[in-house]
């Protein structure tokens, strides 16, 4: 599953307030602003676009992280142990059933 992360390197003054925020660690530190280092495990909440003093982040925030916390419920899986992730890895429980990943089979 793609996230409606984006950031505008080109507007990025590498505050780093987004490597501060991020619960899932999307970002990592670049040469002369942030790099999006794991797209895939944004859960969409927003944190790092409201954070952002130039607005080089943006994210419709709430839409994956809602899913992702449905799915792994239903799912019988926890988000916060890890044994399910939010984004397009195989530990995912953000996948539709086609895509159904190995965390998540059987459930």
């Amino acid at each position: 599953m793609e996230t409606t992360l984006k950031l505008d390197p080109d507007r990025c003054i590498n505050c780093k307030r987004c490597l501060q925020v991020c619960p899932h660690a999307v970002f990592t530190e670049g040469y002369d602003h942030v790099d999006l280092a794991r797209p895939a495990t944004c859960m969409e909440c927003g944190a790092c676009a409201l954070n952002c003093p130039v607005q080089a982040i943006t994210v419709q925030s709430g839409v994956g992280c809602a899913w992702a916390m449905i799915s792994a419920a239903l799912r019988g899986k926890d988000l916060d142990s890890g044994e399910c992730s939010c984004g397009g890895s195989e530990e995912s429980c953000c996948r539709s059933d086609k895509e159904e990943s190995s965390c998540c089979e059987g459930k």
